[in-house]
């Protein structure tokens, strides 16, 4: 499938066929184009709990508030944001020339130390790079996919038993699907969501074609 027809195609599907089981290697086919995803430092400070055992994920489903979707899916994913990612510097930086891992040692650190904030945002941003190219992909693996965040992030932590500092960011729930999408709710024009050079300076404007 064509990147664009993915981006086009791609939907959040509430409605799965609970009968249909990725396999290995689909699984792995998803993940391992998926963890080719951006990260800062190339710290790759995410993990993801592969969920597809039916006890599991029945019980993902009531801390996610009975949304019968996670219960019904192929495999929920639940993404998980490290937290202490940064600490990890030999290890992410592991097949770096030398002169990138000494100056690498030097400097993340450094940078994450003391600060929460950055820890956790820099955690955000890598689950929502990972995010989309798992969802993109489903799509051009002829499946369908839904990303939440309707859910009781302490209890999933304690379902799939992450850690204190790797928090449930997003659970993507992906299979085949037994009912189509809502319809769109329609995307707001280019001038509301687009500024040239500076905040408010329009620059594009009219609708954003979704078709």
């Amino acid at each position: 499938m064509e990147l664009l027809a993915a981006v086009r195609q791609r939907r959040s599907v509430k409605y799965f066929d609970a009968e249909h089981r990725l396999t290995e290697e689909e699984l792995r086919h998803l993940l391992g184009h998926a963890f080719l995803a951006p990260s800062s430092f190339n710290m790759q400070n995410w993990h993801v709990v592969a969920v597809d055992d039916q006890d599991k994920q029945d019980a993902l489903c009531e801390a996610s508030w009975h949304q019968a979707q996670v219960k019904d899916c192929s495999v929920t994913l639940v993404l998980a944001g490290c937290l202490k990612g940064y600490e990890k510097v030999e290890h992410f930086t592991r097949n770096a020339p030398e002169k990138v891992r000494e100056m690498f040692a030097g400097m993340v650190p450094g940078f994450y130390s003391g600060n929460e904030q950055l820890q956790r945002d820099e955690a955000v941003r890598s689950i929502a790079l990972l995010a989309q190219n798992i969802m993109l992909i489903v799509t051009d693996m002829g499946l369908d996919s839904c990303p939440m965040i309707g859910y009781d992030a302490t209890k999933v932590a304690e379902i799939v038993g992450l850690p204190a500092d790797c928090p449930p960011l997003l659970m993507i729930t992906v299979g085949k699907r037994l009912k189509d999408a809502q319809a769109r709710m329609g995307l707001f024009n280019f001038e509301e969501v687009v500024s040239h050079n500076y905040f408010g300076e329009k620059g594009l404007s009219g609708p954003i074609d979704e078709k």
